[in-house]
């Protein structure tokens, strides 16, 4: 797999007021994720060793509950900063989410101030989490945005597929629109592949090819992941659509 040799290049494009969010802070998160995912159900993960241990990562992740970026968060070998919509912050969990690392978007617009950050991420060498469908829904990656590429062809990270099957088959009777307490949910790491075709072209015909290949590679992990964990596809509780 060819190595980042444009790590670099994300950083001329950064403002020099702009910061990356706290790595300190997504440790922590990561920690209290771990307890509370595995507090309340049972992860089982798979593959985890295929994250890369050090330098610029994007996990790509299927999304069809609200659960899964923090379950992803919790289980990921590394402190994950997720790019997340900006409904989410409200409350008490605005100061929460941005303590914890995170990056708020608004995906009613092109939201520079979020890709700076998110590219300030990757250019510190840290891991980017994207659900790359920008909305939850069925999680089979059938529609994907052209953000993921962005990031993956302007950085030169990585991608790594991330299946997250099992929190949509059935609901608590305890908390609805959850899967039932300590039932068990999959988490699946992929192979990490190259968006890109190594030309170094950013022009919207080399975008829309990288999100080609992206799809077929997320696609195929999803697929092999519901092999390995005898998953069959299910419907989405619910849409934020």
């Amino acid at each position: 797999m060819r190595r980042h040799a444009r790590r670099g290049e994300a950083g001329r494009e950064v403002t020099a007021g702009s910061r990356a969010p706290s790595v300190k802070g997504a440790e922590i998160g990561r920690r209290i994720g771990v307890g509370l995912m595995h507090g309340l159900w049972k992860p089982r993960v798979l593959g985890s060793w295929r994250v890369p241990a050090a330098g610029p990562v994007i996990l790509a992740v299927n999304h069809s509950h609200f659960i899964d970026g923090p379950m992803v968060m919790g289980v990921a070998p590394r402190p994950t900063h997720f790019l997340i919509k900006k409904e989410a912050f409200v409350g008490p969990l605005d100061p929460l989410l941005l303590g914890m690392g995170q990056l708020k978007v608004d995906r009613t617009t092109a939201d520079r101030a979020a890709i700076t950050r998110a590219l300030a991420v990757l250019d510190n060498g840290g891991v980017l989490g994207i659900f790359p469908e920008g909305t939850r829904g069925e999680g089979d990656f059938a529609a994907l945005r052209a953000g993921l590429a962005y990031f993956a062809v302007r950085s030169g990270a990585p991608v790594v597929p991330v299946a997250v099957l099992g929190t949509t088959e059935r609901c608590g009777r305890l908390l609805k629109g959850l899967p039932p307490l300590r039932s068990r949910v999959d988490v699946v790491f992929g192979d990490p592949f190259d968006a890109d075709d190594g030309s170094g072209l950013r022009t919207r015909a080399a975008l829309d090819a990288a999100t080609d290949r992206i799809q077929k590679q997320l696609t195929a992990n999803l697929e092999n992941a519901r092999r390995l964990t005898g998953r069959r596809a299910t419907l989405s509780s619910g849409s934020d659509r």
